[in-house]
């Protein structure tokens, strides 16, 4: 019976953050408007790349795609109506890999190309986690000479950021017809950036309201929940370059060593439990983690205020104790109520592990 009514309260929650959907969509719309409203009523010059219009529907292209992928796809193929040229790298581990280009006279050499990200354009926009402009000498040797430069030299570099991390860097520049309208980009960035949260969450939800882990006996410690994002890069690796060498073999062997132990399953804080009680622990994480999720989603601005500001309870205290309810009535009296997963998400994912972020009134 407990399954049963574990399975239900998991559907419904599915089909409301499926409801939120249509809300999200408005949301973003409406921050594009206020972006653009300058141009908008006969007030100022239009954007180089078009009218306001065209920018709205070059939004909503990107927020057609129904899976991350196609999101990221769009975002490059909607910056040829305000760029000449446009690419976007991949940022892991410290590397800057490209992924796909457009408008280059060998878009395919966009997957041979890593950028330095320890000088120029790219280091500034990476430690700024900022929009950076400059020229395309501050890209490094190695891009101008693979890919050659616009003709005003001008560029720009954007970052992606998913779930508060840099997970991309978006390239455009004015190619041979010196188009290059940086504003429309940046709202194209931020849309697509939001956007990818919105469909990772509604990918997570809907698998959790399948509830095919729970329907197949564990033959062994399952490793540990996937987090609420899903990363679009996952599987991404150059297609041509050779991985870049050791400085050292002990530096090398030791993060190995270090990468391994990480990924081992001894990691897994529910290793010593009981299947039963492992899954409970498991699946208590994850509702609360999907609970939080939909308070940042749905209150990004509040949340960007109250960590300015070190009151972010008070800015989002009926959310945060309408989900602590919910939370609490589905496991508040099982065996998972002691780790306390709502509560300890809420300081991890909304205060960025830091207490006094949330302010004064703010009571676990």
């Amino acid at each position: 019976m407990a399954a049963k009514i574990e399975k239900i309260v998991e559907k419904v929650v599915a089909q409301v953050l499926e409801s939120h959907m249509a809300a999200a969509r408005q949301d973003l719309v409406h921050r594009v408007l206020a972006e653009i409203q300058p141009y908008l009523g006969g007030g100022g010059e239009a954007p180089t790349g078009g009218s306001a219009t065209d920018l709205l529907a070059a939004v909503t292209a990107i927020q057609l795609g129904t899976t991350q992928r196609e999101i990221l796809r769009s975002l490059l193929d909607t910056m040829g109506k305000y760029s000449g040229r446009s690419a976007l790298f991949v940022v892991k581990g410290g590397a800057a890999t490209g992924w796909q280009g457009r408008g280059f006279s060998n878009n395919d050499g966009i997957k041979d190309l890593q950028l330095d990200t320890h000088d120029g354009m790219v280091a500034r926009s990476l430690q700024s986690r900022s929009v950076i402009t400059g020229t395309s000498s501050e890209m490094g040797k190695g891009f101008v000479s693979q890919l050659g430069s616009p003709a005003n030299d001008q560029v720009i570099v954007l970052p992606l950021l998913l779930k508060d991390k840099i997970a991309a860097l978006v390239y455009a520049d004015g190619g041979a017809d010196n188009l290059l309208d940086s504003a429309a980009l940046e709202v194209l960035v931020l849309s697509t950036s939001a956007w990818l949260e919105v469909a990772s969450l509604r990918k997570v939800s809907q698998r959790d309201s399948d509830g095919s882990a729970s329907d197949q006996p564990e033959a062994a410690p399952a490793a540990p929940a996937a987090p609420a994002f899903n990363d679009p890069f996952a599987s991404h690796a150059p297609k041509h370059v050779a991985p870049p060498a050791a400085v050292s073999q002990p530096a090398a062997m030791a993060e190995s060593s270090s990468s391994a132990a990480a990924s081992a399953p001894a990691t897994d804080p529910f290793a010593g439990m009981s299947p039963e009680d492992a899954d409970l622990h498991r699946k208590a994480q994850r509702f609360a983690r999907l609970l939080v999720d939909e308070i940042k989603l749905y209150n990004q601005v509040k949340v960007s205020e109250g960590r300015k500001n070190k009151d972010l309870y008070d800015r989002l205290k009926e959310d945060i104790e309408k989900s602590r309810g919910t939370y609490q009535k589905r496991y508040g009296n099982t065996a998972a109520s002691s780790a306390e997963y709502f509560i300890n998400e809420v300081v991890r994912s909304l205060a960025e592990d830091d207490v006094s972020i949330m302010g004064a009134n703010f009571r676990r």
